[in-house]
């Protein structure tokens, strides 16, 4: 009996992406979604913007917790790799 080849947790690799960065940037500036951006998400870097636009800064608190989840639990960039540490 054969066993099945090991898939490896991540096959395309790491992000050359720091999620360190792209934490302190959605804690910092997440209210024009730059934490988003780094990490080449476009739409909810956008989305992110208009919310805050149309909330007159309000919708700046998501980005404050999206850099806050990144820091803790980290986060993948725009072809689903992890972020490095």
């Amino acid at each position: 009996m054969t066993t099945p080849p090991i898939q490896p947790e991540h096959p395309q690799g790491v992000s050359d992406k720091s999620k360190v960065v792209a934490g302190v940037l959605g804690i910092l500036l997440g209210g024009i979604g730059a934490g988003r951006f780094y990490t080449g998400h476009i739409k909810l870097g956008v989305l992110q913007l208009v919310v805050s636009v149309c909330t007159f800064g309000a919708g700046a608190l998501w980005g404050l917790i999206d850099g806050i989840l990144i820091l803790v639990n980290g986060g993948v960039d725009a072809q689903g790799r992890p972020l490095r540490d």
